[in-house]
């Protein structure tokens, strides 16, 4: 996501960005660590910053490498799409970065950026006047057939206000793990202990039931793409908590819908729906 943020700042091709994360080379990150959904919306205001300063950087190197742009200043200069060139002319008239750091004889440009992060923009001010979380809901289909004792998710449609989806790819990923989460968590997965020693019974995967793909219905997942422009230019929020918070409450409201029965502890049996059917 880091890559096509500096791609669209800057015009460089995506195949041509290298992101470096978790290096310990890198400055020290925050003390708090990551969570709540913010590294993207948090990150994109310092990635577009550092782009932007590196342009003008070369903006500049290439008004003071003799023989590019004759007799003009940075400021009759411009980078699009990966090129510099003369403001009042065409990107394609332009000439590639990588040539004009070649002419100026020198290996790289840099730039940096900051940003004040999520957390800051929504808790700069006691009463915000706009709300900056990402909204998501939960539908979905069961089928309950009480003669076989067969309970079984049908659908699920999962619609998602997150602002502007930079990758839908990776961001679709993140809502239908959680959604596979979210149907271990309705349906199958308990860690049952030991009344005596409380030691873990189940504590292997021999023994630990989770959801396979058989358990997971057809899953459809809609973004709405309504970019937030409060909390950064692109418009971008978080949404890697939400996916799995209401799943497993959606579930057991489908199975109270088609069965009747409330359940009010997970993983939903099979011997409660049936229990319930008995008085």
């Amino acid at each position: 996501m880091f890559a096509q943020v500096a791609s669209e700042a800057t015009g460089v091709p995506l195949d041509r960005i290298d992101v470096v994360l978790g290096d310990s080379s890198l400055p020290k990150g925050p003390v708090s660590g990551s969570g709540g959904s913010a590294m993207t919306a948090s990150l994109i205001p310092a990635v577009m910053d550092a782009a932007r300063n590196a342009q003008q950087t070369m903006l500049i190197v290439g008004a003071a490498t003799p023989g590019l742009f004759k007799g003009a200043k940075t400021s009759d200069l411009a980078m699009t799409a990966g090129s510099v060139h003369h403001r009042d002319q065409p990107a394609s008239s332009g000439v590639p970065f990588d040539k004009v750091l070649a002419a100026a004889r020198t290996s790289s440009v840099s730039g940096q950026g900051r940003s004040k992060g999520h957390d800051q923009v929504m808790l700069g001010t006691t009463k915000p006047s706009v709300s900056l979380q990402s909204f998501l809901a939960h539908f979905v289909e069961v089928t309950w057939q009480p003669e076989i004792a067969r309970l079984r998710l049908s659908r699920i449609v999962t619609t998602v206000d997150a602002g502007r989806i930079i990758n839908e790819l990776t961001a679709r990923n993140q809502i239908e793990g959680a959604v596979a989460m979210g149907i271990g968590m309705a349906l199958f997965e308990e860690l049952v202990h030991d009344p005596c020693s409380g030691a873990p019974i189940n504590s292997n995967l021999a023994d630990y039931i989770l959801a396979t793909h058989a358990d997971a219905p057809p899953h459809e997942v809609v973004f709405l793409q309504h970019p937030d422009l409060h909390l950064n230019e692109l418009g971008a929020r978080g949404i890697a908590e939400i996916g799995l918070a209401g799943i497993a409450a959606a579930i057991t409201s489908a199975i109270h819908h088609a069965t009747g029965v409330r359940v009010r502890a997970l993983p939903v049996r099979v011997e409660d729906l049936l229990r319930s059917e008995d008085g």
